[in-house]
């Protein structure tokens, strides 16, 4: 039964970064006018979506997304600050900081 539990953390875990390979190519299509990340994007969220959905069958649906969400919310700040040249006041870094660890005290918390 461990095996199962880790490989859908695992899942979970890839999911994540397939959402935030969709949320990139959402902002590389420029507002939708640009076909290839377009479809980049409708094929990142929908294996990620799949990943999530799969990893729900032994992980809890609150804790998932939770994580889910608040990787991915991290993950793209990070992104945008590192590629996309956005601003990083020290507010937006403590808030990544704040989701990192929310995301821990959920599993801390024994939400798995």
């Amino acid at each position: 039964m461990s095996l199962i539990v880790d490989f859908n953390w695992i899942l979970l875990i890839f999911g994540i970064v397939f959402e935030v390979f969709g949320t990139i190519s959402m902002k590389l299509s420029d507002g939708f006018t640009k076909i290839i990340p377009i479809i980049a994007m409708l094929s990142f969220y929908a294996v990620g979506l799949s990943l999530l959905a799969m990893a729900l069958k032994t992980i809890d649906v609150s804790v998932a997304y939770a994580i889910w969400s608040g990787l991915g919310t991290a993950l793209i700040a990070i992104i945008g600050i590192m590629w996309f040249k956005e601003p990083a006041s020290m507010v937006k870094i403590l808030s990544v900081a704040l989701i990192v660890i929310g995301v821990v005290g959920l599993n801390v918390g024994g939400g798995h």
